[in-house]
């Protein structure tokens, strides 16, 4: 029996689906992560360079390398294993590790990324977290410890996932140049579920992070669309004025249009990628399902009081460039009708200027005819009585009285015939 024809995309893209799977980890263990991001372009970026960097690393243990074209490699570094992703904007790299250190957030816990091999990153750290998981014992020890290992205004903690495990942050960084999540796991939590709740820490970390990258970049703009709008209020206010160089006003204005389209230009696509990442963190934070752990702020309360006011922020000034860009747009409309008018009025003007001069100019034709028909008659009567002078004398007609007969009659067929060659022309 003959077989349908798969796509040729088929197995890849349903591939796709399983391709990065949860890590299992089992209690007690530790993770330590890192995310690496050019600091310009990053979306365009020599994605070579990034697997380059991984097999290196690779390579000091004598671990396997991933297949050309990879986005994503799991696999044993010594004793450890590695995660390895690459997103659109940035990489990540996350090694678990069995056991936990006697000093909770241990700096050196970060040494399983050599210092010499990060010195060679080919990117600047958007972001590092140092993840420790316990298994959950009484209630009035997790509080001690969280006292103990974050900042008491920030921590968040939180049961999630039915309570089978408590999260703890504060979103800080610490002295080591790491952020701290503590995940207390309860004695039935799954390996699967905690490398889930593990894998979801890492990505609210660093979906906060890049999408606090908007911030930097809407506060960059705010003074500079203060400055616009002003400029923008004042050509608007000119408009209504009289008298006023509008043209000049209307190059003004297509320096403020193009102005405000270079700065949507650049600003678009890190403005776009924020409200992406907010998505993504907001979608993480739902997952957990969190529930209210000793009276203490869940991450979700954290996000509302200092993650969305951010959010706004951006998202505030994505409007306020969009809407000075369309106040832009308006105001060239009704300043180049105002142009158009102007210049209606002087062609108006200007075409009655000419009316004037072309009624002058028919005048003065006429007179120049007037004066032509003279000028023609009178050579044409001093050549008639050259002609008719031996003719009047045998008739015995003088000079004067021969002028006299034939001046009228020369007139008259010289203002006949210049009339009828106007008309001709006309």
């Amino acid at each position: 029996m003959a077989q349908i024809e798969d796509h040729k995309l088929r197995y890849a893209l349903a591939n796709e689906l399983h391709a990065r799977p949860f890590p299992s980890l089992d209690a007690p263990c530790f993770a330590v992560y890192l995310a690496i991001k050019q600091p310009d372009n990053a979306a365009g970026r020599d994605r070579q360079a990034d697997v380059d960097h991984l097999i290196a690393l690779l390579d000091r243990f004598g671990a396997a390398h991933p297949k050309p074209g990879a986005n994503h490699f799991f696999g044993e570094i010594g004793k450890y294993r590695l995660k390895w992703e690459s997103h659109t904007e940035f990489v990540t790299y996350t090694v678990f590790g069995d056991g936990n250190a006697a000093k909770p957030f241990d700096p050196s816990m970060f040494d399983v990324f050599p210092e010499d091999w990060l010195a060679q990153a080919p990117g600047v750290r958007v972001t590092s977290a140092l993840i420790r998981v316990e298994t959950r014992t009484n209630e009035a020890e997790m509080r001690e410890k969280i006292d103990a290992w974050f900042v008491p205004e920030s921590v968040a903690a939180t049961y999630v996932l039915g309570r089978d495990a408590v999260l703890a942050a504060d979103f800080r960084i610490d002295e080591g140049g790491h952020t701290r999540c503590a995940v207390f796991a309860a004695e039935g939590c799954s390996p699967r579920r905690i490398g889930r709740i593990v894998q979801r820490l890492c990505e609210i970390e660093t979906y906060k992070q890049m999408s606090m990258l908007g911030l930097a970049r809407a506060r960059a703009l705010q003074g500079r669309l203060g400055g616009i709008g002003d400029e923008l209020s004042g050509l608007v206010t000119g408009m209504g004025e009289p008298e006023g160089a509008s043209e000049e006003r209307l190059k003004d204005l297509l320096k403020i249009s193009a102005e405000l389209e270079k700065l949507n230009a650049q600003s678009s696509f890190r403005f776009g990628a924020t409200g992406a990442y907010e998505a993504i963190v907001n979608q993480r934070i739902e997952v957990l399902r969190e529930e209210r752990w000793d009276g203490r702020q869940t991450f979700r309360e954290f996000m509302t009081r200092r993650y969305e006011p951010a959010m706004r922020t951006v998202k505030s000034v994505e409007r306020q460039l969009h809407d000075m860009a369309e106040r832009a747009m308006r105001a060239g409309d009704l300043l180049r009708t105002k142009v158009d008018v102007e210049r209606s009025a002087q062609n108006q003007a200007l075409l009655e200027s000419m009316d004037r001069r072309a009624d002058l100019q028919l005048r003065l034709q006429q007179t120049v005819e007037g004066l032509s028909v003279v000028a023609i008659s009178y050579y044409a009567v001093s050549l008639g009585a050259y002609l008719l002078g031996p003719v009047a004398k045998a008739m015995h007609i003088d000079k004067a009285e021969l002028l006299a007969l034939i001046t009228l009659p020369v007139v008259a067929v010289v203002w006949f015939t210049v009339r009828r060659i106007r008309k001709k022309f006309h």
